[in-house]
């Protein structure tokens, strides 16, 4: 069987930034053991499959190790395949996800997400995490993901984490954020997957769900600029509504193609 494949670099509008996702249309679904495959295949961090159903699209993201409840730029990837590729017609495309139906518009070239929030709580940071990490943060705080919390951007950028001691812990599906004010923009943040195939994460929207609402409070704002400053580098426009967060950004096409399944 042939399938249509998309790789999206997401949250840029510049090949080779942003995080790059695939995205596959599907007709029924596959296995999961075989849709893992294909992700670890495609070798990024996220492949979206999907299935069109009357008004919704069944949406599903996984890792080449797992599959994921929720992630961002695979999100946008997907609403960039389906409104510049496929010719998706709606100005709202409604995904059915497994945490809950995810709305997302199009405007001018930027894809507004609509998400759940997840304010992160105070915690105590893990000493296997503590032990990994050339510096210390001055808060921790937790909701699905670890949030290290620094005293600058400056930091963020010179963050060096041991892999090796971090894979000790098992934080599946969460991860471990470190942020702080940012120079030019309201915060920056980076994003460390233990005992994952891709160890930081280029940008990650689903990190966002708890960045928003932390820094929104912090910073008494409810609209947000935000950068990921990893090596690829992200830039994300926010706005905090209380329950629901709107994660927005831009999109573009890497790669148009084909696989073929036996």
């Amino acid at each position: 069987m042939k399938y249509d494949l998309f790789q999206i670099d997401a949250f840029t509008n510049k090949t080779f930034g942003g995080n790059p996702a695939c995205v596959v249309p599907l007709e029924n679904w596959l296995n999961d053991e075989l849709m893992l495959k294909i992700a670890k295949e495609n070798a990024v961090a996220e492949t979206a499959f999907f299935v069109s159903k009357e008004n919704k699209i069944h949406l599903r993201w996984f890792t080449p190790e797992i599959e994921m409840d929720l992630c961002g730029h695979a999100t946008i990837a997907t609403a960039h395949a389906l409104t510049t590729i496929l010719g998706y017609q709606r100005d709202e495309i409604v995904f059915e996800t497994l945490s809950g139906d995810l709305s997302i518009t199009a405007c001018n070239g930027i894809y507004k997400m609509d998400f759940p929030s997840r304010m992160p709580l105070p915690d105590i940071l893990p000493s296997v995490i503590e032990r990994s990490l050339n510096i210390l943060p001055k808060e921790v705080l937790k909701s699905r993901d670890y949030v290290l919390v620094y005293e600058s951007e400056t930091e963020i950028r010179n963050i060096k984490i041991n892999k090796s001691v971090l894979d000790e812990i098992n934080l599946d599906p969460g991860g471990v954020i470190v942020t702080a004010k940012g120079d030019n923009c309201d915060f920056v943040s980076r994003f460390f997957t233990p005992q994952a195939a891709i160890f930081e994460d280029p940008v990650t929207g689903s990190a966002h769900c708890s960045l928003i609402p932390f820094w929104a409070k912090r910073l008494n704002k409810k609209l947000l600029h935000a950068y990921q400053v990893s090596e690829r580098k992200g830039e994300l426009f926010c706005e905090d509504k209380g329950e629901r967060v709107i994660i927005s950004g831009e999109a573009k096409t890497y790669s148009i193609g084909h696989c073929w399944l036996d």
